[in-house]
């Protein structure tokens, strides 16, 4: 049996905190997993930078909430849920996706959790397992699935290259020049025929 693993920003929604820091006008937390492959330093970077201007969970829900899906991002996900089983898996955070969920029509997302004070200040954040895309695509093999990924940054090429099939897309041109054999697409077309493929 076979399970699409995707990768949520970048490839379904726009990059959020990228849209947080353009909102809040703080241009060094665009820094992403593109940037940055060490994800504890990201995060401990971005936390610092969150305490330095005073801002917490309400403030960062609150850009979340205007930001929609990518053009096409939803067709392309109800098209590939009729084909084939989906799950999503992403770093972000449970306190962070559940408007983005819903407006991809709620699919299934594995992703981590914040740790927050009372008074919403993001203190710490728990993963919900050591590099957490490739052990689920491991766990999913464990259990009988084959897995065919997709995604944009540094932190999703461990379930892209353990997987039967798997793609960039949207990457950075540094990411395919790195791994000139992965299939990069720019399109959701281009990315459904390949999966379609190789199902």
């Amino acid at each position: 049996m076979n399970v699409v693993c995707l990768d949520l920003e970048g490839v379904l929604v726009p990059e959020i905190w990228i849209a947080f820091a353009e909102a809040a006008g703080i241009p060094e937390l665009k820094r992403t997993t593109r940037d940055e492959p060490d994800y504890d330093k990201l995060m401990a970077y971005r936390l610092d930078i969150l305490r330095e201007h005073g801002l917490g969970l309400p403030d960062v829900q609150k850009v979340i909430a205007t930001i929609d899906p990518m053009e096409g991002a939803r067709a392309f996900l109800d098209k590939l849920r009729a084909t084939t089983q989906v799950i999503i898996i992403s770093d972000t955070f449970e306190q962070f996706a559940k408007p983005l969920m819903e407006k991809l029509g709620w699919p299934t997302l594995f992703c981590n959790e914040l740790v927050v004070d009372a008074d919403g200040t993001i203190s710490d954040y728990r993963m919900r397992c050591p590099q957490t895309k490739l052990t689920t695509v491991n766990a999913l093999h464990s259990c009988g699935m084959e897995t065919i990924a997709a995604g944009d940054s540094h932190n999703d090429l461990g379930m892209i290259l353990n997987s039967k099939a798997g793609f960039l897309f949207r990457s950075t041109d540094a990411i395919k020049a790195e791994y000139p054999d992965v299939p990069a697409y720019e399109t959701y077309d281009e990315l459904f025929e390949a999966i379609e493929a190789a199902l």
